[in-house]
């Protein structure tokens, strides 16, 4: 169990850090004044009027065998807020904007720690009586770190941790037939007694907040189902598992389905890292090679106040600084998987190629929906599902849209070429080809009035 926990810390650590600290990796940069956009859990006080949550539930079904223990890991980062300080003459000391020092220049920052709360709990309790539920309280910490210049005192950082607490609440029950198939409940929550006042910021709320909140499980012996792609039988059950502010995927080595990954950020089961990349850059919407060379590129001073803004970004810019010809060489592309060649003499079989095949026709082809063909200039109500369906495309349930175009693809899928009615700039996206994508099962067809 523990090794294939292992394993799957690599991908929660990418979760863990996603957007940290973003390019140019400096405290001053636009980009890094609005710290972390996932999986913060805020005081519920705090929650209730600021459209923020102060909750995660996760529901799974499990397979557990007799005597299936239960591995639960709630891992966050937290918020460690610094002050700096500059030396005065007579021994004291003074608040200041920034402490320029020789090899970094220091800026007030919020510093992540990482934390872990790590359970192991027998399934077969979890049953029974309301499951488990662990509390737990992280109290505050106030830390100073002096700031030393050729063995003279340049100043101080004065670093303060808020008290953080929440609750894990645990609980399953028996799904209906013969597969001995339970739903997993894990319900994570921030119970601190943080009172805002009037006016009181995001900012003022994420020392007290749980960052970057996510939970790795893992059973001894038993497997998970994907919620993503279930087997036919259990199709329906996971379909009414309520998932909120969380998304759960399988994580176990090697395809196995023992290790499970609930995580803010929407990703597919076992997720990788790519093994190109040199090392964590943090600003994960970006390329590799484009934030490495990017990195490598900036001035002297700011390349100072990056590694005074943070120790991981001064790491980035380490890495950059040091990256070898053939490194940057890997990050410009890797192939994946190859098709064999032919056998010497036999006739070379052509990849089919839609746009060259008379048969195909995206303008007048239909496919049948619901007993209705469906084409273009059929009006079609959306309902993205989740199993596919890009988080964006999420938001347009309910809208209906106009087929422009049936796709056919190499694999033998179709896809709906759609533009959504009552967008301003649908006709913009028609004239430049630009639509969006659907299955014939993410739609239905709207009958004309």
């Amino acid at each position: 169990m523990e090794a294939g926990l292992a394993q799957a810390r690599q991908i929660a650590d990418a979760v863990l850090f996603e957007g940290y600290v973003l390019y140019p990796y400096r405290a001053s940069a636009a980009k890094n004044r609005l710290r972390w956009q996932f999986g913060v859990l805020v005081p519920p006080s705090y929650g209730a009027d600021s459209g923020e949550h102060s909750h995660q539930r996760t529901e799974c079904l499990i397979e557990p065998r007799h005597g299936s223990l239960l591995a639960v890991e709630l891992r966050f980062l937290r918020a460690r807020r610094r002050t700096v300080q500059r030396a005065l003459d007579d021994g004291g000391y003074e608040t200041v904007p920034e402490l320029a020092l020789a090899d970094r220049v220091v800026l007030p920052w919020d510093e992540g720690v990482e934390e872990r709360i790590a359970l192991l709990v027998p399934v077969a309790g979890l049953t029974r009586d309301g499951g488990a539920v662990h509390r737990f309280r992280l109290p505050a910490r106030r830390e100073e770190e002096p700031l030393d210049e050729a063995g003279v005192r340049a100043g101080r950082l004065l670093c303060a941790r808020e008290e953080v607490s929440g609750v894990i609440r645990l609980s399953a029950r028996e799904l209906p037939g013969p597969y001995g198939a339970l739903r997993l409940t894990a319900v994570v929550e921030n119970t601190g007694a943080w009172d805002p006042w009037d006016g009181a910021s995001r900012e003022s709320a994420l020392p007290h907040s749980l960052v970057s909140a996510h939970l790795l499980l893992a059973l001894d012996r038993g497997t998970f189902l994907s919620s993503a792609d279930p087997p036919r039988w259990a199709a329906g059950a996971v379909a009414e598992c309520r998932n909120e502010h969380t998304w759960p995927v399988l994580a176990g080595a090697d395809g196995r389905g023992d290790v499970l990954l609930s995580s803010p950020i929407i990703l597919e089961d076992h997720p990788r890292i790519a093994p190109e990349s040199p090392g964590a850059l943090y600003d994960a919407t970006e390329i590799d090679e484009i934030l490495a060379l990017r990195t490598a590129a900036l001035t002297d001073r700011e390349k100072r106040e990056a590694r005074g803004t943070d120790a991981r970004a001064g790491a980035v810019i380490d890495l950059a600084d040091s990256l070898p010809p053939e490194v940057l060489e890997r990050l410009h592309g890797a192939v994946r998987e190859l098709r064999a060649a032919p056998a010497s003499g036999a006739p070379e079989q052509p990849w089919w190629d839609p746009g060259a095949d008379r048969e195909v026709d995206p303008g007048r082809d239909r496919v049948l929906i619901d007993g209705h063909p469906v084409g273009a200039g059929s009006r079609v109500l959306l309902k993205p599902g989740r199993r596919r369906t890009d988080a964006q495309d999420l938001f347009l349930h309910g809208c209906t849209g106009l087929v422009e175009a049936v796709l056919h693809d190499v694999d033998g899928s179709v896809h709906l070429a759609v533009t959504v009615e009552g967008d301003p700039g649908a006709d913009l996206w028609r004239l430049q080809g630009r639509f969006r994508y659907f299955q014939p099962d993410e739609v239905a067809p709207v009958e004309a009035s």
